[in-house]
């Protein structure tokens, strides 16, 4: 049952019964610390102090009762006064002090690190904003790394993260809402956004949709992915996340929305499409000349998808689309060989994704030696052994350089799983196999939409305006506009030509 849902059990007058109520609700917790305070200039009033270690800035709150004392004890101090009202004015100078009236406020304020206050005699207190809690904060990018550009990356912190987006993009219309997800973990997640750039409609579909979300914890940026997104039961992630705070400006500025979670520096953007996974911020910090580079990412992936299920399918089937020499070499490496070329390509693959989830789980300090001497070794002993062939090795280590090339390594993983299933049709049916499953392929991506916009813009349908940051990338003089697919309110990037 959610808080809105139950009735809101009100503070008792007497400061004893709602301490003792407060630790007997929350198990006697060692980190809830609670103080009492008399205040002897006051009518010995007495003052209760409640908050999480771990949670709260010690220093803030050994300054505000300091000055709460300091104050007490002055002649200023007017005793026929409001006691609580002066204690709150007193207060503000911390920061933000707001009033409550019941526990299940008090709670989710302790729980959050806020320091509650209340008095004894009174069925009201406040609630001081003490946050402060470790965190790791702003350190370099481990996934999305760059050559040029910015080295700064998303932390676990909420507010850290905002920030990082409102260094990039001061401006008044870049709106934040933020909302509690999880009956129980109560995780904040934020929606950003430029109002005047976003379409309406996709900011009221993002708000719908995390609203709709009941669930008992959110911990992770990849649970709100999983509940949000258009299609589920597909290989290829329609929502874009990234650790790279320029990304996600960049996002906003082209009219996305950026969903951040608390305690993950993984941040979602909103609507996504199939060219932006292979896009790099690096792609707009260098010339325009570079945007080749793009076009091998491009290459990679086709090479990565297709390139053990060709080499099964000519090996097996079409011998006489090779050169002689070199089907001839082919055939003299295969001979005692005892498995088929399409066995022999489904175990090489699948020993080295075990290497490379090994690789990936192991300590850091041995997980890329394992993988990297773990594939020279067993790569060598198997054509020693006559397992499998050195045109096997060869073809299966190209496609595993090439599908490290993506920026993104969410697109890595669909690849990885179609791998399979093409080089099964191959081994069926040969070219005509591979054929089938592309066609398959394509006509699944184009029918695949991220909030309402087609997966596959520009490129199905086709959008003229759009292809000059699609494929390649012009020079930034050039593009005047923002990609009109996701049909902004404000379409005109640049007013200005070139100097």
């Amino acid at each position: 049952m959610s808080h809105s849902a139950k009735q809101a059990a009100p503070f008792l007058c007497s400061l004893d019964e709602n301490l003792e109520k407060v630790k007997r609700e929350l198990g006697n917790s060692t980190d809830l610390v609670t103080r009492q305070v008399r205040l002897e200039a006051v009518n010995q009033m007495q003052v209760g102090i409640l908050y999480t270690e771990g949670l709260v800035d010690k220093n803030m709150i050994s300054g505000f009762m300091e000055s709460l004392m300091l104050h007490a004890n002055k002649n200023a101090f007017l005793v026929e006064a409001d006691p609580l009202m002066l204690m709150k004015d007193f207060l503000l100078t911390i920061g933000g002090v707001e009033e409550v009236y019941d526990f299940d406020h008090l709670y989710d304020a302790i729980l959050t690190g806020d320091t509650v206050i209340l008095v004894d005699g009174y069925s009201y207190g406040f609630i001081a904003n003490t946050k402060q809690w470790e965190d790791r904060g702003v350190q370099e990018t481990s996934v999305q790394t760059v050559v040029r550009g910015s080295r700064e990356a998303f932390s676990e912190n909420l507010r850290t993260n905002t920030a990082l987006v409102r260094r990039r993009i001061n401006n008044r219309n870049l709106w934040l809402e933020t909302v509690p997800i999880g009956e129980m973990t109560q995780t904040k997640v934020a929606m950003m956004y430029i109002k005047g750039v976003v379409q309406d409609s996709v900011v009221a579909e993002v708000r719908e949709r995390l609203g709709k979300i009941k669930i008992d914890g959110i911990l992770e940026s990849g649970n709100i992915e999983e509940m949000i997104q258009d299609h589920t039961f597909t290989p290829f992630p329609t929502i874009y996340n990234t650790e790279r705070p320029d990304s996600v400006a960049a996002g906003l500025l082209e009219g996305r929305v950026a969903i951040l979670v608390d305690g993950t520096p993984i941040v979602l953007l909103v609507p996504a499409v199939f060219v932006q996974f292979f896009q790099s911020p690096e792609d707009y910090y260098m010339r325009a000349d570079f945007g080749i580079l793009r076009i091998l990412r491009l290459i990679s992936f086709f090479i990565a998808l297709l390139g053990p299920s060709l080499y099964v399918a000519i090996t097996t089937f079409h011998q006489e689309m090779l050169q002689t020499n070199l089907i001839m070499s082919i055939a003299a490496q295969r001979e005692g060989v005892p498995f088929p070329a399409a066995v022999e390509a489904m175990l090489m693959e699948f020993t080295f994704e075990m290497l490379r989830e090994a690789g990936v789980r192991m300590p850091r300090a041995v997980g890329s030696a394992i993988s990297i001497v773990g594939a020279l070794v067993l790569g060598e002993a198997a054509v020693q052994a006559g397992l499998v062939s050195p045109a096997t090795v060869i073809v299966v280590s190209i496609t595993a350089i090439t599908s490290f090339v993506f920026p993104s390594f969410s697109m890595s993983i669909p690849i990885r799983l179609l791998r399979f299933g093409l080089i099964a049709l191959a081994a069926s049916f040969g070219f005509i196999g591979i054929f089938v499953g592309m066609i398959a392929l394509c006509i699944h991506l184009c029918t695949l939409r991220s909030f309402g916009v087609p997966y596959m813009a520009p490129l199905a349908p086709v959008n003229l305006s759009d292809q000059k940051d699609t494929l390649l990338r012009i020079p930034i003089w050039m593009m005047h506009t923002r990609p009109h697919f996701l049909r902004q309110k404000n379409s005109v990037r640049e007013r200005k030509s070139k100097i």
